[in-house]
């Protein structure tokens, strides 16, 4: 396994009361080949288990990771107890869209492509975020996300995008192939057999590590469908 440096990075973003800094974890193996930029799901945070595992299994393959708090402690004590902020995805694809900048600067990251992988809500903040920034942004992975409310910025998304559900979370799946449907990038749906929303099942949360990790290692062309 290479060697890792580890980071917590603050990012400047835009708040009501003026600059505000979000807190994230960026760990960069040697050699790294790109950087995966984490957008955790509603009611969820850097320190989501489930995206920690993801994040370590990326960076056996020579990928850098950034767990990144979309929220402020503030703004987070706010959606704890209204859940007001967590399906605002203009302000998360804006946070997002920081942080992508941020790292092109970053003195590890910079020149990298970087990746997204959106969980849930952060799903649809990761796609709006590509769309934004689409000579940086190289791929975008969805785990059991709601691509559906990215809306209009589907059309305008360039990446190849992974929309990766679990066989047995039905609505979900609806939802996203309707999202699907709507994509013009090339993209592809890949269903975990037997696995429920949050990929609790043996096995599954693996499959969905490895299939990330082959999708931002080397971004297959597809036909769309």
């Amino acid at each position: 396994m290479a060697a890792e440096t580890t980071q917590t990075v603050r990012i400047p973003v835009d708040g009501p009361g003026g600059t505000a800094f979000l807190t994230g974890d960026l760990v960069t193996p040697e050699g790294m080949s790109a950087t995966v930029l984490f957008a955790h799901g509603s009611g969820s945070s850097r320190f989501s288990p489930r995206n920690r595992a993801v994040a370590a299994a990326l960076r056996e393959e020579g990928l850098a990771t950034l767990l990144l708090d979309l929220l402020t402690d503030d703004e987070e004590r706010v959606d704890a107890a209204t859940g007001e902020r967590r399906f605002d995805i203009p302000l998360l694809a804006q946070r997002l869209v920081a942080a992508v900048d941020e790292l092109g600067r970053h003195e590890r990251t910079a020149g990298a492509p970087v990746g997204l992988f959106g969980a849930s809500t952060g799903a649809a903040a990761a796609l709006t975020a590509a769309a934004d920034r689409p000579g940086t942004v190289y791929a975008v992975v969805s785990r059991g996300g709601r691509p559906d409310l990215a809306g209009d910025a589907l059309a305008q998304v360039v990446a190849p995008v992974l929309l990766v559900i679990g066989s047995e979370d039905r609505e979900v799946l609806r939802l996203n192939e309707a999202a699907a449907a709507r994509l013009r990038a090339p993209h592809r749906i890949h269903l975990v057999q037997g696995a429920t929303h949050l990929f609790e099942e043996p096995g599954a949360l693996e499959e969905v590590a490895r299939e990330a990790a082959g999708w931002f290692a080397l971004p297959p062309t597809t036909d769309g469908q």
